[in-house]
């Protein structure tokens, strides 16, 4: 099999263009808030390969900070965070000639940076692997049939003629494509494979990317999950179904730090009998929805009728504005009645 079909070579000529007129440090590189693994090896790949192929450099920007065990990709340090530093995210946004969105499907995903977005002049592009995107970027990469937007930026760097990859981009993107599938446990297709096997043809070091993904988490990340899988998770046997709640109660005696709970929502879908599985997350003024499926039920469907979100059709996320102790009945009672219709 070759690379999926995602564009035109036309529209691929058009990115080349843009990105080559741009000006150094005038190619703004935005992520989504709660930036992951996939949002990271985007960015930081995208970056790379800017570097690499224009001798220039462009400045990434992700609305909130993401978990140290993602730093190890290239030049994380030089990433701006909205929430710590606005007036530099405003000033490279207003001042940028092209923004490139990577990882997300609307503004709204940018937190406070959607409007400045909107308002730029700048040509926007978006490299994006969630249905539906909003009609806000000049250009479009949106592909649904493939595991990531780094697989898909990976794609779109090979659609590219007489374009090397540096290594730096090759290990970006092998992270985010590997983080987004859970380590080639969800949402893989043949391309993501052959993306693989490309990349590991390289030479890229994976099984450090392992370590550092796997391997590198704290004690007290390991006693919240024990607490999280002990205490905090409830059962639903006639739903096929479990619930992790994550108060801010919970995070405070584990000395809870950004990206601890990665990965916890898949792990009640290790229970042969739970085909659903939804964590909730209690933050400041809402409280986080990440739901997972390995059955036929569409958590996209369930996410966008009872959670204000969306995704993927056995990976979505959203939010909730209750109380933290109601949120376990609500999800029941809104299951209950998403499986009976």
């Amino acid at each position: 099999m070759g690379a999926p079909n995602i564009a035109d070579i036309d529209n691929v000529g058009r990115f080349y263009s843009l990105v080559s007129r741009s000006g150094d440090r005038k190619t703004v590189i935005v992520g989504h808030h709660n930036p992951d693994g996939d949002c990271i090896g985007c960015l930081t790949g995208m970056e790379a390969w800017i570097e690499s192929a224009f001798g220039k450099t462009g400045i990434m920007i992700v609305p909130d900070s993401f978990p140290d065990y993602l730093k190890f990709m290239h030049n994380t340090g030089d990433i701006l965070v909205y929430s710590r530093q606005k007036d530099k995210v405003c000033e490279a946004i207003l001042g940028a000639d092209l923004i490139i969105c990577m990882d997300f499907n609307n503004l709204s995903r940018t937190e406070g940076m959607g409007d400045l977005i909107a308002a730029s002049k700048a040509p926007k592009v978006l490299i994006d692997h969630h249905p539906s995107p909003e009609p806000f970027a000049d250009l479009v990469f949106s592909e649904t049939e493939v595991s990531s937007a780094s697989e898909l930026t990976w794609w779109i760097l090979m659609a590219m003629p007489d374009v090397s990859v540096p290594f730096q981009t090759k290990t970006s993107l092998y992270t985010g494509m590997m983080t987004d599938t859970n380590n080639f446990c969800n949402t893989v297709y043949p391309s993501t494979f052959l993306m693989a096997s490309q990349i590991a043809e390289a030479g890229v070091d994976r099984e450090r990317i392992q370590m550092e993904i796997m391997n590198s988490f704290s004690e007290d990340r390991m006693r919240l999950m024990g607490q999280m899988l002990l205490c905090n998770m409830k059962m639903y046997p006639e739903l096929k179904a479990a619930v992790l709640i994550l108060d801010k109660k919970t995070k405070d005696r584990f000395n809870y730090r950004d990206g601890d709970s990665e990965g916890f929502v898949n792990l009640p879908l290790k229970i042969k009998e739970v085909e659903i599985s939804a964590l909730f997350t209690e933050v400041d003024g809402f409280i986080k929805v990440s739901l997972r499926s390995k059955g036929a039920v569409s958590v996209n469907r369930l996410c966008r009728q009872y959670f204000n979100g969306g995704g993927h059709e056995r990976a979505s996320g959203g939010r909730l504005y209750m109380p933290v102790d109601e949120v376990a009945d609500y999800f029941e009672k809104c299951l209950r009645e998403f499986l009976q219709a």
